[in-house]
């Protein structure tokens, strides 16, 4: 790894700057290594504002770089900074792209080209539960990766069921890339980085999973995807928010119909009254993709 690189990755652990802030800092300082070494008075000039720039300036003064890329080493995690030609291009085109992409498992060899999203309720019915393996099952066999959040429900559906029918599945976390979260999920994080895809998170080693990341991460899931499939979800899903971000990233958004008893089909109902393509079966994807 270069000396730039360890400066990106430095930035990525800050939590005060991110993919917006940073962009700044490297346009006004020309290198990101000039960004980290700036003065304060320099760092004040960019409009960062005088907590932020204190903060940051404390920080970089504790932080050790060499001991925390030893540690990315260690775990065996992959860091892809946005000028790494490994970076996935579809989520490098995102305004707010992740500065730094922390990768567990074999990411860097998976075809980026067919991804889709799979995504949905924690609280899972039976009947979302069988869309979602058919869907997933027929779009694995038709070459697709599945892009999904290692969540309950619908996510942990789609990710099995990817691994089960011998195809690649990337969950992109809302936390660090070593913790393993929902705990009863550790299995599936494994199996995935062992052989069956990649785990992803912008997010640094050892942060807890908070609510307000994984509203962040959803724009990854998105991101990473040519589109995104809603099999099952409530009027207030948080998969509404990520075919939210799909669609102002220009990606496509598909919904599966449900009962229109079910409480977890309102969100798909909602988003197929707003334009979102009708699923009913794989085909329906991959004729509009």
């Amino acid at each position: 790894m270069n000396e730039e690189s360890s400066y990106w990755i430095a930035f990525s652990v800050f939590p005060g700057i991110g993919p917006v802030r940073f962009r700044l800092l490297r346009e006004y300082f020309g290198t990101v290594k000039a960004s980290w070494s700036a003065t304060v008075s320099d760092l004040s000039k960019t409009g960062l504002g005088d907590k932020l720039v204190a903060s940051f300036d404390k920080f970089r003064h504790e932080f050790d770089i060499s001991g925390y890329q030893k540690k990315l080493e260690d775990l065996k995690v992959t860091a892809l900074t946005l000028d790494d030609p490994r970076y996935p291009k579809r989520l490098h085109e995102i305004s707010d792209a992740p500065i730094v992409l922390y990768v567990l498992g074999h990411g860097t060899k998976i075809n980026l080209e067919k991804t889709i999203a799979i995504v949905g309720t924690r609280n899972v019915t039976p009947y979302g539960r069988e869309v979602t393996k058919t869907i997933t099952k027929e779009l694995v066999n038709a070459g697709y990766t599945i892009v999904s959040g290692l969540a309950y429900g619908v996510d942990t559906v789609a990710h099995q069921t990817a691994i089960d029918e011998g195809g690649k599945t990337i969950a992109v976390l809302g936390c660090g890339i070593d913790i393993s979260a929902p705990a009863s999920n550790a299995r599936l994080y494994r199996d995935i980085i062992n052989g069956h895809g990649a785990i992803v998170s912008e997010m640094p080693l050892g942060l807890r999973p908070d609510k307000g990341l994984f509203v962040t991460r959803n724009r990854i899931i998105s991101g990473l995807s040519r589109g995104i499939v809603v099999t099952e979800g409530a009027f207030d899903s948080g998969a509404l928010i990520t075919a939210r971000f799909a669609a102002e990233q220009g990606r496509d958004v598909f919904a599966v119909p449900g009962p229109i008893t079910s409480a977890y089909s309102k969100g798909t109902a909602k988003l197929l009254k707003n334009g979102a393509k009708l699923v009913e079966s794989a085909s329906d994807i991959i004729e509009e993709l």
